[in-house]
């Protein structure tokens, strides 16, 4: 490959040869959407395509997913993407990806089981191709040679990648921490990523997720003891509500369960769904007979089951929240049940729990969460894991990623204090191109990012105009003057009218409508014919003089829509 000297640079969009582009377009600055481009010589691999659930203030937003116009722009030089793990932050927006750009994606064997699920929901069932590597297996996509790397983290069958390209060799650790005694699979592989640190490492792009909690994240089997102690105390039906996902945590519930002689009922469709693919791969050992369905659940006595529910975070229509209302077509929570919440709270996550728990409670059962047991750890290494991960790659130049922006900059001054120099940190946002060659990196660029928000229809996209309008009605609510006007005269064939929801008046209200209505008839009155028979100046007339009066009144500013009824 001919390269040129080490000061040209890369123009109108193009990699200068020798350079290597990396390229996050979510996932930097923020919790989510995790997705990273790496570009050479108009070649390009994308790691990782997540969603992010959305905000409080996104009304009506079920997900948000990362801007593809970026890809959709250089499309034609996409060579493959890999997927790191399952996760929804990690794969979510996998099948909008593909619908834009349909290459083939490489993961795991657990990973591609677990996003065929949205292939079928997608209409992507054989129309994508997929491979499936093993750990230390290295195959190739364009310029980039990848190894998948094991790691530990609460999912299974997670990895690192180590991706050689001609500059160098870059370590993506995806999510991990150091578990030398995972309760599946294989402890993370720190053989294979000490023997890349000794051949040398050009960047290392770590996870920070945590770095703001010093020494080491536990292993799973640290739970073992507190969820053990809590099924030899519960005297009767014990509900458990954990990540769907955490696949360690399921089959520590299911051998607890297994050694009491309770049975095992699955309440949640993503509960249901996972179970599935984790016994499909062998990740899952079910004692048989042990899994009942819910019905049967309902026929037994209370010290004979374990129901293991979703909604660990008090999300409204999963399973356990509608359990604690008794709103859910398998099963309530019941006076006596030990209900246990296996999972952190998710930031933004607090107060939907809180009220969760407080219907629990009001049922007459009993609840046991992380405040008060050790039946919680994290998948996300600490300062410690940080440090062993770099020890062992040693990279000339550290990427913080995955995280809020304090969390990558707290992971540059962990590293200092590791001995990393300044200069060897880059701490980018999502969007930032960073450019690297043998001897340098730095932040050259910015492309434009942002995020895809996506309704309830699974397709469509919201943009952020119908967002704000719906803050608009929440905040302000909306008021529509309606006024008849003669076609011929220009002349009002009948007092205005006015409707108006969720506008905070005063006990007066009655009398501030009928001054509202006063504002009509005298926007009306000034305006000259030609207004009063060209609809769309006397609405606007309307709109500025009503918008005016209510602000002056009532200090708010809600929508307002005029309507015109010609007669």
């Amino acid at each position: 490959m001919k390269k040129l000297s080490k000061n040209d640079r890369f123009t109108d969009g193009k990699v200068a040869s020798g350079r290597l582009q990396i390229i996050p377009l979510g996932g930097l600055g923020q919790f989510g959407a995790n997705m990273t481009v790496f570009r050479f010589d108009d070649q390009m691999i994308i790691v990782d395509c997540g969603l992010m659930f959305p905000d409080e203030d996104l009304l009506g937003v079920d997900i948000a997913i990362p801007d593809l116009s970026y890809v959709e722009e250089h499309r034609d030089e996409l060579v493959g993407i890999v997927l790191t793990h399952a996760h929804e932050d990690h794969v979510g927006a996998l099948p909008f990806l593909l619908e834009m750009a349909n290459v083939p994606v490489y993961a795991t064997e657990f990973t591609l089981g677990m996003v065929e699920s949205k292939f079928a929901e997608f209409g992507l069932i054989g129309k994508v191709v997929t491979h499936t590597i093993s750990t230390r297996q290295p195959f190739t996509l364009g310029p980039f040679s990848i190894e998948f790397i094991r790691v530990s983290h609460s999912l299974v069958d997670c990895v690192a990648l180590a991706i050689e390209t001609p500059v160098g060799v870059i370590i993506h650790t995806g999510d991990f921490k150091v578990d030398e005694t995972p309760v599946l699979g294989d402890p993370i592989d720190l053989e294979r990523l000490t023997w890349y640190g000794d051949r040398g490492v050009l960047a290392l792009l770590a996870d920070s997720t945590n770095v703001e909690q010093e020494g080491r994240t536990k292993s799973e089997r640290a739970v073992i003891p507190g969820l053990e102690k809590v099924f030899h105390a519960a005297p009767g039906r014990l509900i458990v509500s954990c990540f769907a996902t955490s696949i360690h945590r399921l089959q520590i519930i299911f051998d607890l369960a297994a050694e009491q002689n309770r049975a095992v009922a699955l309440v949640g469709r993503s509960m249901i769904k996972n179970v599935e693919v984790a016994r499909k791969y062998g990740y899952l050992d079910i004692e048989e007979g042990q899994l009942v369905t819910p019905a049967k659940a309902k026929k037994m006595a209370p010290d004979e089951v374990c129901l293991l529910v979703t909604g660990s975070q008090g999300e409204p229509m999963a399973a356990l929240p509608r359990m604690a209302v008794d709103s859910h077509k398998d099963g309530n929570v019941l006076a006596g049940d030990t209900v246990v919440i296996s999972a952190r709270q998710i930031p933004g996550n607090e107060r939907s729990i809180s009220r969760m728990m407080n219907h629990i409670f009001k049922k007459g059962a009993r609840v046991i969460d992380s405040s008060i047991a050790r039946i919680h750890v994290s998948g996300h290494g600490r300062q410690e894991d940080l440090r062993i991960m770099f020890e062992a790659v040693r990279p000339r130049f550290l990427v913080p990623i995955h995280g809020e922006t304090r969390q990558l900059y707290r992971h540059a001054e962990a590293a200092r204090k590791w001995g990393v120099d300044r200069q060897n940190i880059i701490l980018a946002d999502s969007g930032d191109v960073i450019e690297l060659d043998e001897t340098s990196a730095r932040v050259v660029d910015k492309v434009s990012v942002g995020r895809t928000l996506i309704d309830d229809s699974g397709f469509g996209r919201i943009d952020d105009l119908v967002i704000r309008d719906r803050k608009h009605l929440a905040y302000d609510g909306i008021v529509v003057p309606i006024v008849a006007i003669n076609r011929s005269s220009g002349e009002l064939e009948s007092a205005p009218e006015l409707i108006q929801r969720g506008l905070a008046v005063s006990e007066e209200g009655s009398d501030f409508l009928s001054r509202a209505r006063v504002v009509i008839g005298e926007t009306f009155k000034q305006a000259s014919h030609e207004e009063r028979v060209d609809w769309a100046l006397i609405k606007e007339r309307i709109r500025i003089d009503l918008k005016r009066y209510i602000q002056k009144e009532t200090g708010r500013r809600p929508m307002i829509i005029p309507v015109v009824i010609e007669i």
